[in-house]
């Protein structure tokens, strides 16, 4: 038990109803209807590719964590570095298998870019003030890749959706680093609430765009969030 707490940690699953009201909101956009066993397919993709983004991140920062946030994971001793780096590729190849047998093959080349890109924000994130905005494009690619993936386009509304999430991705990351500069936290868990409002974001798209009842999809998204964030912090 210790050891999955650790590999839940790990990968910040507390986060993970965020991905998955991102896949809702992009597929009802792109197809107009809900289709579960589409939809479980894409969460579940898509959720490996966020996991392994996780791990990687904590791998590449192991170092830097070893002095700054000793009770992580890695640097804490409760998940080795082997361990992060077999979970980060076998989520990934997951990830682009199950992208395989998606209605259509164009989600494949776009989950490698969505791949590509979390790699590169994963190593080259520290000390980068851009780093931010390549955070917030894996966002929007996740909507890229529903969208591809169930239709073989993107149409106008996941654009706006995906949109909306990039600029608000961006917000958070700067209030975190606003967070991480000053000598105490917030006093109030001002970026785990944001974290949950990324579904509500969602939910608040779908309600204006297809219908009010879906705002309902983007406050229980949140409220998983926010319960999430007591037991494995996501930031």
């Amino acid at each position: 038990m210790r050891l999955l707490k650790a590999y839940l940690d790990l990968c910040r699953v507390s986060n993970l109803p965020t991905v998955w009201t991102n896949v809702l909101a992009a597929g009802l956009l792109a197809t107009g209807q809900f289709m579960p066993a589409s939809f479980l397919l894409m969460a579940v993709a898509l959720s490996c590719f966020y996991l392994a983004g996780m791990s990687l991140n904590d791998l590449c920062d192991s170092e830097h964590d070893r002095q700054h946030r000793p009770g992580r994971p890695i640097p804490s001793g409760r998940v080795s570095k082997r361990g992060a780096l077999s979970l980060t590729l076998t989520l990934f190849i997951i990830g682009l298998l199950l992208l395989g047998i998606a209605p259509n093959s164009a989600g494949v080349a776009a989950g490698l870019l969505l791949a590509l890109a979390i790699v590169a924000y994963d190593f080259r994130h520290k000390g980068n003030p851009f780093s931010v905005l390549i955070m917030a494009f894996c966002r929007f690619l996740v909507f890229v890749v529903t969208a591809l993936a169930l239709t073989g386009h993107v149409h106008a509304w996941v654009f706006v959706a995906a949109g909306i999430q990039y600029f608000y991705v961006v917000l958070i990351s700067l209030v975190a680093r606003r967070e991480n500069s000053r000598p105490a936290p917030f006093p109030f868990p001002v970026i785990p609430a944001m974290l949950a409002g990324i579904s509500l974001l969602d939910g608040l798209v779908l309600a204006a765009v297809i219908s009010p009842a879906w705002l309902a999809a983007g406050v229980a998204g949140a409220l998983l969030t926010w319960a999430g964030q007591r037991f494995v912090r996501g930031d």
